[in-house]
């Protein structure tokens, strides 16, 4: 049996609710001290985890108290301790490997921190949320008779880890591309190297999200914003929104509001095997985010090893991680956003709507 460990935080002070139901009861402000000194908590014994060559794992997830805005807010050092000290809970219950989520991952050099803290090894899960993403935009592209050839594609957060490796991997799929991010001297170099490598009938950057929402038929966003930070009316009429930012970078209305654009998660994976999480992630059962299922994938593989750690994605890991989901019967759970599964139906409610225009 294969075993690994996964971190994972509340997003926001209200996700304490799926653990601690009393928390509902509790004024946010009180509940906002509390969790600052809360020791790390073991959520849930995962079982039933078989791939299709036939390993089999079972994990541990293990939550930091602290929401994405205190891990953004308190001090870097009182962070990374609770993390820490979750990986080590983590390896006590016994992980040979862990996974970080969401703000666990950018927290101390992205992972290598805490790596450097316990004795199993620690990925990201990064390279396979790169992947799942991809594959994401594409189905949502043909179903929709996109060409991604024709298509203008906008990466918010093009600077960062996730956002820099979608932008390599998609520079041979689309026409032209729009770099969005807070540094203006990252987003120069990094647009130069992809006029460098690349043939691309455009590349332009800029740190104002508005200014390319409009012109962009492909919107990849990977923020790492507390808040909704796309704008509906600004996008252009037929856009895929592709959102893989943890806390969501687009509102949920917007999927209600704007009948010719199709908002989409990054990446819903469904694990192999009659899976019990006993944890409510707010996903349908058996189904993960692809952070979580990278560590469960090299768990099954055996590969206790460092794997997606730092500010940059490996694209040849990105495509391992790929091969070792498809040799293990990994897939991705349909086009979702927020709980809810996008159907035929909502597919043609965009073209109609866009073809009304």
């Amino acid at each position: 049996m294969e075993r690994f460990g996964f971190l994972l935080h509340p997003l926001k002070v209200n996700d304490l609710a799926r653990k601690f139901s009393i928390s509902k009861r509790i004024p946010d402000s009180i509940l906002k001290q509390i969790i600052r000194f809360m020791p790390q908590i073991k959520l849930s014994h995962a079982t039933g985890i078989e791939s299709k060559v036939g390993s089999k794992a079972e994990g541990w997830l293990v939550g930091c108290t602290l929401t994405s805005e205190q891990m953004l807010n308190l001090p870097v050092e009182q962070v990374l301790k609770q993390i820490i000290s979750a990986a080590k809970k983590a390896e006590r219950l016994g992980a040979k490997i862990i996974g970080l989520g969401a703000y666990t991952s950018i927290i101390g050099d992205g992972g290598r921190k805490v790596a450097e803290q316990v004795d199993v090894p620690v990925t990201t899960g990064n390279s396979y949320t790169v992947a799942a993403a991809i594959e994401a935009v594409k189905i949502a592209a043909d179903k929709l008779n996109f060409s991604l050839r024709q298509a203008h594609l906008a990466v918010i957060g093009a600077t960062g880890s996730i956002g820099e490796a979608c932008v390599q991997l998609m520079s041979d799929e689309v026409n032209q591309i729009s770099l969005v991010a807070r540094d203006k001297s990252k987003l120069k170099r990094l647009a130069e190297s992809i006029k460098s490598n690349y043939q691309l009938e455009s590349v332009d950057y800029s740190t104002d999200i508005d200014k390319v929402l409009s012109k962009a038929e492909i919107v990849i966003t990977v923020s790492s914003a507390i808040d909704n930070i796309i704008e509906p009316n600004k996008l252009k009429p037929g856009a895929i929104v592709c959102d893989v930012a943890r806390p969501r970078d687009v509102a949920r209305q917007l999927n209600k509001s704007r009948d010719d654009i199709l908002v989409i998660e990054g990446g819903i994976v469904k694990l192999p095997g009659s899976v019990e999480l006993n944890f409510d992630l707010g996903l349908p059962s058996g189904t993960v985010y692809a952070c979580m299922a990278e560590t469960i994938i090299l768990s099954l593989e055996g590969r206790y090893e460092d794997y997606t750690l730092g500010k940059s994605v490996s694209l040849p890991k990105v495509k391992e991680i790929q091969q070792l989901a498809d040799k293990h019967g990994f897939q991705l759970a349909g086009l979702r956003y927020f709980e809810e599964k996008i159907d035929q139906k909502r597919f043609e409610q965009v073209k109609q709507a866009v073809s009304a225009t």
